[in-house]
């Protein structure tokens, strides 16, 4: 370490992915693959071993790329299940996507895949598309430098978020939709909770999909800015219009940053004056956290891998899928800076500890001693994010309207009043502009994401902005954000909800796009 600049120590040396030291990948592309691998590992969790899934890279869990290095990845299978890992914002080729038979079938045990594509840089993750294994931690950072984080006098820190249960997800998902009223065993209809060794999506494997019969139907939706003064429906203490909303349909037995609680928490060696570059990625299965600094001055420079203009503060929430990149300035004194991921609507807490060495680092409870606030509930943190690089301005071709559904009692939520296998494609073409209205009238918030696209945010609640550009956009109950995109390559993209149970009782369809005329 000693041979390393003032501030040498950046990403490849981020001692929070898996504390352990990530290689620097050369800027030649290697010959030989990277490889990767899906396999069983085990963590001490309060003093209890758990066993759990990963995805271990040459130097631990997760990957770093270089600017230019292309995606060039040997995945292998070491479960004993069949699995799949989607690179969650990334664009590759379709086939490359990593959702079940759409094309490709799930890897079987000991078999290897290759994947080679065009990465694009900053702050993204990779996790199984099964939704019981995500919530057994088969997720991992996936970092792609740029050349302003090779040359900025800076330390990169990686802070992945998790929730996490003793008891097997199968046993979640049927605690979940049995106590809420769910057919837990009432076939495929609405409400059942689907085998939960499926495919993400939860209503069996990806068959039976008739692009071409179902194409035609989908209705334009309603332009932008008809619904104005939704936002008014929000009211104090997470209620709405006069209704509770739903923050938490579960208690987690542990909430983990870089696998570790605050009982243990992962304590990072930095300079005195130092700038940290905090990379966030909320990896939990059904969880929302403010990520919150403390006495550390920060700012907020990107969101989902992409660029914002800096936005200046101490507290910024972030909801399952999503990713932040913050700037810490440390002060010129030693000291010990905790960083909290404090969930939302409720005491719990995890997170990692700064400090300088010889710092006194203290003990921290697992418990705050009052409950953090909903998260965006009046989208007042999204109406503050601007692109750095936005979307260039266009016409808009096509507009469509996704209603978002579903209820507690009975346990199941819906697209456009559908479900995974009952749903309709959202059609577009190759090279469209299109404009996707969410409207949520669930008293859940839902974190929609979007495979294979950029988004950017152009609407809140009926009023134009210019926003962040995302893959993963915060709904919140009673709310309607439109984002903008360019229809890519012609294939089906998977569009969901990722809130796990949500996902598994069918909260998915797809964006078809079709080859341009």
């Amino acid at each position: 370490m000693n041979t390393l600049s003032r501030r040498g120590f950046l990403a490849a040396s981020a001692a929070a992915i898996g504390a352990a030291q990530m290689p620097r990948i050369a800027f030649a592309q290697a010959v030989a693959p990277i490889s990767l691998s899906a396999a069983t590992r085990t963590l001490d969790i309060d003093g209890r071993a758990a066993t759990v899934f990963g995805l271990a890279g040459p130097g631990g869990q997760g990957l770093i790329l270089d600017p230019g290095q292309r995606f060039r990845v040997d995945l292998t299978n070491d479960l004993d299940v069949g699995t799949i890992i989607h690179w969650h914002g990334q664009i590759p080729p379709n086939a490359q996507d990593g959702v079940p038979d759409m094309p490709m079938p799930l890897l079987a045990p000991g078999e290897t895949r290759s994947y080679d594509f065009e990465a694009r840089p900053g702050t993204h993750w990779m996790h199984s598309h099964v939704p019981t294994q995500e919530m057994q931690l088969l997720a991992a950072p996936l970092i792609v430098r740029s050349q302003e984080d090779l040359a900025a006098d800076r330390q990169e820190v990686v802070m992945f978020l998790h929730d996490f249960s003793f008891k097997a997800p199968e046993e979640v998902l049927a605690e979940i939709g049995g106590s809420q009223g769910g057919g837990h065993g009432a076939g495929h209809g609405a409400g059942a909770l689907p085998d939960q060794g499926a495919p993400m999506g939860g209503m069996g494997a990806m068959q039976g999909m008739n692009h071409g019969a179902m194409g035609h139907g989908a209705a334009v939706g309603m332009p932008m800015g008809n619904m104005p003064g939704m936002g008014g429906m929000m009211g104090m203490g997470g209620q709405m219009g006069g209704m509770a909303m739903d923050l938490n349909d579960y208690d987690w037995d542990a909430y983990l940053a870089n696998d570790r609680t605050l009982s243990d928490p992962e304590v990072v060696q930095v300079e005195r004056g130092g700038r940290i570059r905090l990379r966030v990625i909320n990896a939990a299965a059904a969880t929302v956290f403010w990520i919150e600094t403390g006495g550390a001055e920060a700012r907020l420079v990107a969101v989902d891998g992409h660029a914002v203009q800096p936005l200046a503060g101490t507290r910024f929430g972030l909801a399952m899928g999503q990713r932040l990149d913050i700037e810490i300035d440390l002060p010129n004194e030693g000291g010990a800076w905790p960083i909290l991921a404090l969930r939302e609507g409720a005491r719990e807490r995890t997170g990692l500890i700064l400090a300088t060495q010889g710092a006194d680092v203290r003990r921290l409870d697992a418990m705050a001693e009052t409950e953090a606030p909903a998260f965006d509930t009046d989208l007042a943190q999204e109406s503050r994010l601007i692109a750095r690089d936005a979307l260039p301005d266009r016409p808009v071709d096509r507009s469509q309207m996704l209603m978002l559904g579903g209820s507690m009692q009975p346990y199941v939520w819906t697209i456009n009043g559908a479900v995974w296998g009952q749903h309709q494609p959202i059609i577009a073409r190759s090279g469209e502009r299109v404009v996707l209205s969410f409207h949520n009238m669930s008293m859940m918030a839902h974190p929609m994401h979007l495979h294979g696209h950029v988004f950017q945010v152009v609407g809140l609640n009926g009023r134009r902005v210019a926003g962040a550009l995302r893959d993963t956009i915060h709904v919140p109950p009673m709310s309607m954000v439109d984002v903008a995109l360019d229809a890519g390559e012609a294939a089906s993209w998977m569009l969901h909800c990722h809130h796990m149970p949500h996902l598994a009782t069918g909260m998915m369809t797809e964006l078809a796009v079709t080859a341009s005329v």
